[in-house]
């Protein structure tokens, strides 16, 4: 009889530190995907200046727009937490949408390698931090499901597990799709 309860006591332990290092393991995977969304950001932020300089003499007149773009990727970078950097990167691919679309009235932009080497750059790098925000949000929603079913949910008070927040959009106006028209005239130079 005590040998069966020194088996299932075993067990227990077993089972207690697997469940353990399961949660520490999910808890460091998905601090590994916000960085890696931060990187991505990071170069985001980094080529938007860029290009903002190479079409601010093209487009002096659209300053407002330049502008915009500026203010957006100055509050993305400084956004802290996943509620508020989610919410200021829709603010900046907002502004960078309508600065796309303003630089469509601009064939002398269109024909710039620079332009169009900078365009491409962040293009890929979109696509990077749009697959960087789906891992994350893999990986979290893994991890606050492990940390919520039960047994597990034992532990997680020990592993110092909480719920990761998701990348979410919360906005109808960053949800909007941006309307680009491209029968507009360009301004008179």
């Amino acid at each position: 009889m005590g040998l069966v309860l020194l088996a299932v006591l075993a067990l227990i332990v077993f089972w207690v530190i697997g469940a353990y290092n399961g949660l520490i393991a999910l808890k460091n995977q998905v601090a590994n995907a916000w960085k890696q969304i931060d990187v991505q950001l990071k170069r985001r932020h980094d080529l938007i200046p860029n290009l903002v300089n190479a079409v601010k003499g093209a487009m002096e007149h659209e300053r407002g727009t330049l502008e915009a773009v500026i203010n957006a990727r100055n509050k993305a970078v400084s956004a802290q937490g996943v509620a508020a950097t989610a919410k200021a990167e829709g603010e900046l691919t907002a502004a960078l949408g309508r600065l796309f679309a303003l630089s469509e009235n601009y064939p002398q932009l269109k024909a710039t390698s620079n332009i169009q080497q900078l365009q491409e750059e962040l293009a890929g790098t979109e696509n990077k931090v749009a697959f960087s925000r789906q891992l994350y949000n893999d990986v979290a929603t893994q991890f606050n499901t492990k940390q919520a079913q039960f047994p597990t949910n034992l532990i997680a008070g020990i592993a110092g597990a909480t719920p990761a927040e998701l990348w979410q959009i919360d906005e109808a106006a960053e949800r909007a799709v941006p309307k680009v028209d491209f029968s507009a005239k360009p301004p008179p130079s």
